[in-house]
């Protein structure tokens, strides 16, 4: 499961977000967003508390509509499209916060998530899903049962049970100790290599500095910056409105 595949360098980018907007009430929590990302990348998508990275993931995966500019999947507008939709079509997402069925086993769960995505190996495909997040042991715990780490593997496993091209990942490094970091980022960049588009939002910078291969940084809704983390540190609108200027000693 999720073997490397060889993608085109020249390849056009799967998911191209321009000029995205969305307004609550008098807030403009995006007001402009633009990237794109290609196949078996990983976008870090980063900036300080209310800067808009996870309402521009709940614009991109049908949360909420946009106010203006567009999404783009695969040559096709998905701008307003509603989350169910976008599934089958291939965007799905993990959570900060992760929802599973918790009256539900493991199993069930990520059964229940490929058949509802349409997933062609259907039940075939959990269990080496289950075994690809380590989460095989506790197949058949109820997923009350299990602790705030295991919870997120399993909202990354019920994403990817429907089989997504564009995986967008919320905070799953939060409250995770440095070795179970370490495996998350090599997990997603098997991932990536398997030929997924992911788009990462994380605060940690050491797991961003893991994962990704480059970095849109947001503030107030809009882009600040984009290029690697070490072109980020370099940045000086960048250190001030995120990373902060470095200890004086």
């Amino acid at each position: 499961m999720f073997e490397p595949v060889d993608i085109p360098r020249d390849a056009k980018p799967i998911l191209t977000v321009s000029g995205l907007m969305k307004k609550f009430g008098s807030l403009q929590a995006l007001g402009g967003v633009s990237f794109d990302v290609r196949r078996g990348e990983v976008l870090g998508l980063v900036g300080p508390n209310g800067s808009g990275k996870t309402t521009c993931i709940n614009v991109m995966t049908g949360l909420y509509r946009p106010d203006g500019g567009t999404i783009d999947y695969a040559g096709r507008s998905v701008g307003g499209m509603p989350s169910h939709k976008l599934v089958h079509l291939g965007i799905n997402r993990s959570f900060q916060i992760p929802k599973p069925f918790k009256s539900m086993t493991v199993r069930q769960n990520i059964e229940t998530a490929a058949q509802y995505g349409g997933n062609p190996r259907g039940r075939s495909g959990v269990r080496p899903l289950m075994e690809f997040l380590e989460l095989d042991g506790a197949a058949e715990r109820s997923a009350s049962e299990l602790t705030s780490a295991q919870q997120k593997m399993l909202d990354v496993a019920r994403a990817l049970a429907t089989d997504p091209k564009v995986l967008c990942v919320d905070e799953l490094g939060a409250g995770l100790n440095p070795a179970e970091l370490a495996h998350v980022a090599s997990l997603l960049r098997q991932l990536a290599r398997a030929g997924i588009a992911l788009l990462v939002v994380e605060h940690l910078m050491d797991f961003v500095d893991q994962v990704t291969d480059r970095l849109v940084v947001l503030s107030a809704g809009k882009n600040i910056f984009s290029g690697s983390l070490s072109q980020a540190a370099r940045d000086p609108q960048v250190v001030e409105v995120f990373l902060g200027a470095p200890d004086e000693r």
